[in-house]
């Protein structure tokens, strides 16, 4: 049986402005075929509005958009290809980013990244 890990990192992005959040994310997470995957980014006090945007990278390979993630759940549209069974969400300073169902192609990892309205993010 397969036992594939999902796994993400703590990065960190920031808006252009000269007050930036903080996010902060455990150091990793697991999640074996078929179970799902709750990946936490959570962003510091007073940052509240902010939305996170969610990111896969494969090895050897760009990161790519999944989707953006408010306090509300998803804004807009997910990252084109992203499939149905990753889905968004949000309660206070966190955002999550949730992995049913999970495939062995789901195993990258992922980062997050805040924006602040219609700003772009830097890492």
């Amino acid at each position: 049986m397969y036992s594939g890990s999902v796994f993400y990192h703590d990065v960190s992005m920031f808006t252009g402005s000269l007050s930036q959040p903080v996010l902060t994310q455990p150091p990793s997470a697991s999640a074996s075929v078929g179970q799902t995957a709750k990946l936490t980014c959570t962003l510091s006090s007073g940052y509240n509005s902010y939305v996170v945007n969610w990111f896969q990278q494969s090895p050897g390979k760009s990161p790519r958009f999944v989707m953006h993630v408010g306090s509300s759940g998803i804004v807009g549209s997910k990252g084109d290809g992203i499939p149905d069974h990753f889905s968004g969400s949000g309660s206070g300073l966190d955002r999550y980013l949730t992995i049913q169902n999970t495939q062995e192609e789901d195993e990258n990892v992922y980062y997050c990244g805040a924006s602040h309205g219609s700003g772009s993010s830097f890492m």
